[in-house]
């Protein structure tokens, strides 16, 4: 679990969720119990869109310092237009 989830406040919640889809995620997860499988998705769900603005600020500096530096990045993707 996150230190930012251990540090709020648990409130509950009432879903109505494909039981096979939790216990498929249960699994994958390695979590005891459904509301851990649930925290723990969360989680990962937070740790991943914090990896993908790192990245995207790592991809950001590196186009910047390699134009100042006047090499020629080819955006073959079309995903660094600004």
């Amino acid at each position: 679990m996150s230190t930012t989830a251990k540090t709020q406040t648990k409130k509950g919640k009432h879903f109505i969720l494909d039981q096979t889809r939790i216990k498929q995620a249960q699994k994958i997860l390695r979590a005891r119990t459904e509301t851990e499988t649930v925290e723990r998705a969360i989680d990962r769900v937070i740790s991943d869109d914090e990896a993908t603005r790192i990245t995207w600020a790592a991809i950001d500096e590196f186009i910047e310092v390699g134009r100042k530096e006047g090499l020629v990045i080819e955006d073959v993707f079309g995903r660094l237009e600004k």
